[in-house]
């Protein structure tokens, strides 16, 4: 997090004459010479970071630079993982799929939802297939029953192209099943 640095003067870096100084308690202590300002700090082993350059005075603040930084970083990575959470999963189907497969990609499904993502389900047509859109439709309303206690149909069976699609999105367990 290269950018966080250079965003922050800390202390020697602070070249303005006076500042407004809050403590790190974030109570304001008022206008202050630099000088002052940075002699606190020293003294109270912190550092004296400029958070607001634009203000007239500038806004400097008395803390532990390395360990905001490291918050900023963990915040960030946690960010970054509730991101990625949220994928869209794809699992393909056929209207001739056997029992032993269809159950198969039913737990893949399953996984993919208890995993927190976003499933897409799609089943592919073939020449006269296409003709038996409700055969499809079947298989797609099936997998949403099978799988109804853990998602929630996001996107109704439509017809796209040769396929048709249905999107699941995992529900939220409350509070009395997370505890049995």
């Amino acid at each position: 997090m290269k950018s966080i640095a250079k965003d922050l003067k800390v202390n020697d870096q602070i070249r303005v004459r006076q500042v407004r100084l809050i403590d790190a308690d974030g109570g304001q202590v008022g206008i202050v010479e630099t000088r002052d300002a940075l002699r606190q700090a020293r003294e109270g082993d912190l550092d004296l970071v400029l958070v607001g350059e634009r203000a007239q005075p500038p806004v400097a603040r008395l803390m532990d630079y390395g360990k905001y930084r490291y918050e900023l970083q963990q915040e960030a990575k946690e960010a970054r993982k509730r991101s990625r959470q949220q994928e869209l999963k794809a699992i393909k189907f056929r209207v001739k799929i056997g029992d032993h497969d269809y159950r198969t990609k039913v737990n893949h499904v399953r996984r993919f939802l208890k995993g927190g993502h976003k499933v897409k389900v799609t089943i592919m047509f073939r020449g006269r297939e296409r003709a038996h859109t409700s055969l499809g439709e079947n298989i797609l309303n099936r997998v949403a029953q099978d799988v109804s206690d853990i998602a929630a149909v996001d996107q109704a069976p439509m017809i796209a192209g040769m396929d048709m699609n249905m999107t699941l999105r995992p529900v939220a367990e409350t509070p009395q099943e997370a505890s049995e």
